[in-house]
């Protein structure tokens, strides 16, 4: 078995590639770090690692010569759609350089995902059902999860951080192009202007899913998702929400029963440039929908999908929660959970009229594989979550295959070779 050397790219905006590292050295694994801004370096501290200064149409030959000179067995991201790691999947499929890559969970809050080449459309995990009902009984038992408390105020500080250190990328790494829609102090002005609304909105909102809950009339549930989401740009037809509102309202209007509400939350960190409050006034005149559309900026988001009729999503893990919880579910773009069986298969004109409720059976054994092949306990931000996640994700990284490969190897999808 040869030496391991891992390269790291570009992590959270927190601690956690810093302390990830030592443990991995302490396995015996070599551990290199790529730099690409700023705030890459405020995080990983004074520890050894190469800055990346190089343009777009160089970091494909850069990468692969720096491989070739350190020996590098493995790669680790976070995220597999940031520009500058793609061109480090692309080119590490190339080399024979085997890929890591985290991202938030499937399955929230006390998990996050590793896989191997890509995850969400690019995720390995295979969309037959038949496999999830072959491979599930023979998995062990999930242990419970290791339960942290994760402050939203932590994870800006770091956020803030990362950023204010980003003022310096002019000087320091003047060819990087950041991968988000917004400039920080702009996306930072979008949550005040939001946050300050909130409070004038909570009780008006907490009325409004009071009367939904109390079932004087069925609703359908629309949860909306960020629109510089990976899963929106990178893994999904729609370029934005407005035109996610635009296409389910008219759907809504034409196709579902007269009696039924359409109940829309935002999601809980949008930071509110395209004013989906005002986009959904002019769609309720311009397909007479007035009084059939609840919009909410705030809530329990549980018991709102528990009661619903039936959920709409693009690919947020709200569908995933909804299959849980027994709901007709609809994704409309590619999400790992979008198999026969579970989700609804046909078109969305037709969900409204009576989509059948998923096959729990099925979603037990999707559920138990998914978490056993991919998921791991633990958080990017406060310490004691990066310091489980640490603890959970040391083994995971050192295993000569990953558990989802072993699983494909062992019990090919149907009608795989």
């Amino acid at each position: 078995m040869r030496p391991r050397t891992f390269v790291l790219l570009q992590g959270v905006c927190s601690p956690f590639f810093a302390r990830l590292a030592p443990a991995l050295q302490a396995a015996g694994v070599r551990v290199l770090k790529l730099n690409f801004n700023a705030g890459d370096c405020l995080y990983w501290g004074a520890r050894p690692a190469t800055h990346c200064r190089v343009g777009p149409a160089q970091l494909g030959d850069f990468f692969a010569a720096y491989c070739a000179r350190h020996g590098v067995t493995d790669l680790l991201v976070f995220g597999d759609r940031r520009p500058v790691h793609q061109m480090a999947l692309a080119s590490a499929a190339q080399l024979g350089v085997r890929s890591h890559v985290l991202e938030e969970g499937y399955f929230r809050p006390y998990w996050f995902t590793l896989e191997g080449a890509g995850v969400n459309r690019h995720s390995r995990l295979p969309r037959d059902p038949h496999w999830y009902h072959a491979v599930a009984p023979s998995l062990p038992p999930l242990p419970a999860p290791q339960t942290f408390h994760q402050p939203f105020a932590t994870r800006a500080r770091h956020d803030v951080a990362y950023h204010v250190a980003g003022l310096l990328n002019p000087l320091l790494f003047p060819r990087y192009r950041t991968h988000a829609e917004l400039s920080a102090p702009r996306e930072y002005a979008g949550y005040l202007r939001r946050y300050a609304r909130l409070r004038a909105r909570h009780a008006a909102d907490a009325q409004r899913a009071a009367r939904c809950l109390a079932g004087a009339q069925p609703y359908f549930f629309l949860p909306l998702q960020l629109n510089g989401d990976t899963q929106i740009r990178d893994h999904s037809p729609f370029t934005d929400m407005h035109e996610l509102l635009d296409l389910v309202l008219k759907s809504f209007a034409r196709h579902a029963p007269s009696d039924t509400l359409l109940v829309v939350k935002n999601h809980p960190l949008d930071y509110s440039w395209q004013g989906h409050g005002r986009r959904l006034q002019g769609l309720l005149r311009e397909y007479d929908l007035a009084g059939r559309v609840v919009y909410l900026e705030s809530g329990d988001l549980l018991p709102l999908v528990l009661a619903a009729r039936g959920v709409v999503t693009v690919n947020s893990t709200v569908g995933s929660l909804a299959l849980e919880l027994a709901r007709p579910t609809l994704a409309l773009a590619a999400a790992v959970y979008h198999l026969p069986g579970l989700t609804f298969q046909g078109a969305l004109d037709d969900f409204w009229q009576g989509a059948a409720p998923p096959d729990l059976k099925l979603f037990n054994n999707f559920r138990h594989t998914v978490m056993y092949a991919t998921q791991i306990n633990g958080g990017f931000y406060a310490a004691p979550a990066i310091a489980l996640a640490v603890a959970q994700l040391l083994p995971a990284l050192l295993r000569e295959r990953a558990r989802l490969d072993e699983l494909l190897a062992s019990t090919p999808p149907h009608g795989a070779p």
